[in-house]
């Protein structure tokens, strides 16, 4: 349980946190619905990127190759 401080601040305790995988500067939508505070946690995209498990590997020489055969499929050349 938390309560409300100074300028309405409310604060979550460190467990709930974790339990979510929420992070400090995480972007967080807030609405009402029905009288209850509803919270939606946006991660940033770097931080998502590192949490999530690796699917695949790429080189610098392979990303820029691929780039490269793209860049050539839409402006032609």
């Amino acid at each position: 349980m938390s309560k409300v401080g100074k300028k309405g601040a409310i604060y979550i305790p460190k467990h709930v946190c974790e339990q979510l995988g929420v992070g400090e500067d995480d972007r967080v939508l807030m609405r009402v619905e029905d009288g209850k505070l509803i919270l939606e946690f946006i991660p940033d995209p770097l931080s998502l990127a590192i949490k999530v498990k690796k699917w695949a590997r790429t080189t610098v020489d392979e990303f820029e190759e691929e780039s490269e055969r793209e860049q050539s499929e839409i402006y032609g050349g």
